[in-house]
């Protein structure tokens, strides 16, 4: 074949120098396609969403009450296990568990919620000054040092009893001193980002404080404030229910995991099912939250894409 017939000239193009040949890359794109290709993740996501859906939905059509549960007018009704019309069976008093249970998991995982976005809230912003500020190190380093050394679960009796019973008064409890364990682990990574070389650059050229937390370091963290979410959130349920098991914390009215286990703690070996499941329901949820949070925190990690 003759050389006009194999080749031909392309008119130039001086756009096309300017397109990138690559695929656009999304972060969150590729953080949820890393989760969702974790099988047992998305199996614990999908019993997680049941949960917190069972939690705050079924309460508002059952009208479980504490105040209620006390009053029996049918005999009958009085330590029934398990079946298709009470699913969780009935107690003493004839009250419905499947109704006790999803009101007390709702009280449960509300203030666990809470506890977690105020303590990880102070605690990232505390963190990042903490960090960046050698000043503000050499006074929060023993404010640490005082409070770590004393166990959270004392702090947390002391002001329990110091507020009194109560929603509020058992999450002020929660969060008073919780916030300090996150801002610590938050000022070590940042004192890890502050001296890399474009954050020198930066505070040569007069960047604001405030401009190298939000833009310089705080991106960076993000897999590990994932990851203390995802240990916080079982952490504060678990501390609802040992407090509400001692009978503080919250008022009497109150439903919740921690006070159905401790009422329920004679049964267990007669009528086990009353001690049992509710535990169980409390496991799923704490394993379902960390597993999910933990990979999760895995995914958002840039490489581990």
């Amino acid at each position: 074949m003759a050389e006009n017939e194999l080749f031909k000239f392309v008119a130039a193009h001086g756009d096309e120098s300017e397109k990138i040949s690559a695929p656009l890359y999304s972060y969150w794109r590729s953080v949820m396609r890393k989760f969702f290709s974790s099988k047992f993740a998305v199996a614990m996501l999908v019993l997680l969403v049941g949960l917190l859906l069972m939690s705050f939905i079924q309460p508002l059509f059952s009208g479980y009450t504490v105040i209620d549960s006390g009053k029996i007018d049918d005999f009958s009704l009085r330590y029934n296990y398990p079946n298709f019309k009470n699913w969780f069976g009935t107690d003493s008093t004839g009250q419905s568990l499947f109704n006790a249970v999803w009101a007390g998991a709702k009280t449960s995982i509300s203030i666990a919620l809470l506890a977690t976005v105020i303590t990880t809230f102070i605690g990232v912003i505390v963190g990042a000054i903490w960090g960046l500020s050698k000043s503000v190190d050499r006074v929060m380093i023993e404010v640490y040092n005082i409070i770590s050394n004393i166990p959270l679960i004392l702090i947390l009796l002391v002001f329990s009893y110091a507020f009194g019973s109560g929603f509020w008064n058992l999450l002020l409890a929660m969060c008073i001193t919780s916030w300090i364990s996150v801002a610590y682990k938050i000022r070590v990574q940042v004192m890890m980002y502050r001296d890399r070389e474009y954050n020198i650059a930066s505070r040569t050229l007069g960047t604001k404080a405030s401009t190298m937390i939000n833009k310089n370091i705080l991106p960076y963290l993000i897999s590990v404030i994932v990851t203390i979410v995802s240990e916080q959130l079982p952490m504060f349920i678990s501390y609802e229910v040992f407090l509400g098991f001692l009978g503080v914390g919250l008022s009497a009215d109150t439903p919740s995991l921690g006070r159905i286990i401790a009422n329920y703690t004679d049964n267990i070996t007669s009528h086990a099912y009353l001690f049992w499941i509710p535990v169980l329901v409390l496991g799923m949820v704490t394993v379902s939250l960390f597993i999910v949070g933990q990979t999760l925190a895995d995914a958002s990690d840039p490489r581990t894409h």
